[in-house]
C-alpha cells in the first residue's frame, strides 16, 4: 500500500485538494483554499519529483495563495462585507411575536424567524403572548421590544 501511495503521490494531493475545498465551503472566508491550491500544485509536479520537492512546492504555492490570491478574493467576492451586519445585530427593526408574556420590569420572549429571544419590553407596560413587536435595541443576547 505505501509503495503504491509513493508511485501514486498525485492522488494523495488531489484528495488534499478536494478536502481542502470541501473545508472550505464550511468557512467561506478564503483561506483553506489556499491549501488546495498548494495540494494542486504539488499534484502538478508529483509524478517529476520527489516527496521534499513536492512538500517545497505544496509550501511556496499556499503561501503565494495565501498573500496573492485570499486579498484578491476577499476584496472582489466579500464586497459588503463591511455593510453586513451580525446575527444579532441583524435583528434591529425585526418583527416577531411575544412567545412568553412580557411583564413590566421583568423578561419574556419573543419568536423572530424561528428563533425565541429573551425580550424586554421599552415601556413599563405588560405585553401579552401573541402580540407582533418590533426589535428596537439589543443588550448582549436582550433584546428591546415596542409593540407594534
Amino acid at each position: 500500500m505505501i509503495e503504491y501511495l509513493a508511485a501514486n503521490m498525485w492522488q494523495v494531493w488531489a484528495v488534499v485538494a478536494v478536502l481542502g475545498l470541501i473545508l472550505e465551503l464550511s468557512s467561506g472566508d478564503f483561506f483553506i483554499i489556499c491549501f488546495a491550491i498548494g495540494a494542486c500544485g504539488a499534484a502538478i509536479v508529483s509524478p517529476f519529483a520527489n516527496i521534499y520537492v513536492q512538500l517545497a512546492v505544496f509550501s511556496i504555492v499556499t503561501a503565494l495563495s495565501i498573500f496573492l490570491v485570499r486579498p484578491f478574493a476577499l476584496r472582489y467576492l466579500h464586497k459588503a462585507d463591511e455593510d453586513r451586519l451580525s446575527n444579532a445585530d441583524a435583528l434591529l427593526g425585526q418583527t416577531g411575536f411575544v412567545s412568553e408574556a412580557i411583564n413590566a420590569g421583568g423578561f419574556g420572549r419573543v419568536a423572530i424567524g424561528g428563533d425565541d429571544w429573551k425580550a424586554v419590553t421599552v415601556g413599563h407596560e405588560d405585553i401579552p403572548v401573541g402580540t407582533a413587536v418590533r426589535v428596537v435595541g439589543r443588550e448582549s443576547i436582550i433584546i428591546t421590544v415596542e409593540r407594534i
